[in-house]
């Protein structure tokens, strides 16, 4: 019988990705709460595991060779699911290229315009003082969501799914798109409203994106304005570890 995964995850687009593909290979799993606003990251436990302190991470008891496996970054952990369940990743060289490019383009453009776009518009009025800094912030990475919805949304153009075929290259960018956020009108870009609708109604994603800590923790972005200003400390103001 296979052992569960371990998920490490916090209910952020980044750790939603894993729990929903995990649901959708029929893979076992248990989540690891790792709270985010409190600190939880940066537990020496957890840096074995996550070197970047950041979730999600796995750690598949049953990896190659029958050993254990940790996995970090997003974007490798579904590579590494789909390998081991063989499901939502190409095993053709040609398909797997395809899906890979879609990958990496989450990787390092929408997930990271997003990111910031939401800390610009959300986060930086409480924590910056320069007003036209957070101002020049917010235009820079709304404008540049809207570019790669564009992106996504002309890809789309007589597809379903972004590879044709329902992959990981879906599951990894659907978590940022999210109608009415980062400054967008999905209405602007009908074949990704489309398919964000599609994906929303798969009954695997839905337990995927539910998954909750089961009480609200004390370290809050949205909180009393202590928690927040805790919160955004240990988020937005880190710098490199001194050994």
């Amino acid at each position: 019988m296979t052992q569960p995964i371990d998920v490490y995850y916090w209910p952020t687009p980044n750790g939603r990705k894993v729990t929903i593909a995990l649901e959708e290979m029929g893979l076992p799993y248990v989540v690891r709460y790792v709270d985010i606003g409190a600190g939880e990251q940066f537990t020496p436990e957890f840096l074995k595991i996550s070197p970047n302190n950041r979730m999600p991470a796995i750690v598949d008891p049953d990896g190659p060779g029958g050993s254990p496996i940790s996995v970090f970054e997003s974007g490798a952990i579904l590579q590494y699911l789909g390998r081991k369940s063989g499901k939502l990743y190409p095993a053709d060289e040609r398909g797997r290229t395809e899906v890979d490019e879609w990958l990496f383009w989450q990787m390092a453009n929408l997930g990271p315009a997003c990111g910031h776009g939401n800390h610009f518009r959300n986060y930086a009025p409480g924590f910056l003082k320069d007003t036209r800094q957070t101002a020049y912030g917010a235009a820079r990475f709304t404008n540049e969501v809207n570019r790669l919805y564009g992106v996504l949304d002309e890809r789309l153009e007589g597809r379903d799914f972004i590879c044709g075929e329902y992959s990981i290259a879906d599951i990894i960018s659907w978590p940022w798109v999210i109608p009415g956020a980062f400054g967008q009108n999905l209405d602007e870009f009908p074949n990704l409203k489309a398919w964000q609708a599609r994906i929303d109604a798969r009954p695997a994603v839905q337990a995927g994106k539910a998954i909750k800590p089961p009480t609200k923790t004390q370290a809050n972005l949205r909180g009393t304005e202590e928690e927040q200003a805790k919160a955004r400390s240990v988020l937005f103001g880190q710098r490199a570890r001194r050994r």
